[in-house]
């Protein structure tokens, strides 16, 4: 019965962390609106380079998680695992950031 608690209070603090941040965003534009100010500063279009950021970044934790298997063999499963994925996510980021500042002045 003890294993049950753990889910249900996972999904009701996920459940009061969104309804925290639906509730307050509305009330914000709600202020905005109520002040004669556009709401639609809010609506932001995704650029490309957000898209090869996010690519890169999602690629790099893809081979994170195979290296994490890798080294599972050799070291903990654990700790391979959270290594590899934050060393590979870090390093995506970096590559990331490199191709976009190439890509920005390129332009």
């Amino acid at each position: 019965m003890e294993g049950l608690f753990v889910p249900i209070g996972f999904f009701l603090a996920v459940f009061a962390i969104l309804y925290v941040y639906w509730t307050t965003r509305t009330k914000e534009r709600l202020a905005l609106v109520e002040k004669g100010l556009d709401a639609g500063i809010f609506k932001g279009e995704c650029s490309q380079l957000a898209l090869v950021k996010w690519g890169i970044f999602l690629i790099a934790i893809g081979l994170g998680v195979v290296a994490g298997f890798a080294l599972s063999r050799t070291i903990n499963e654990v700790v391979a695992f959270f290594t590899a994925i934050l060393v590979c996510g870090g390093v995506g980021l970096i590559v990331a950031y490199l191709v976009t500042n190439k890509l920005l002045k390129k332009e």
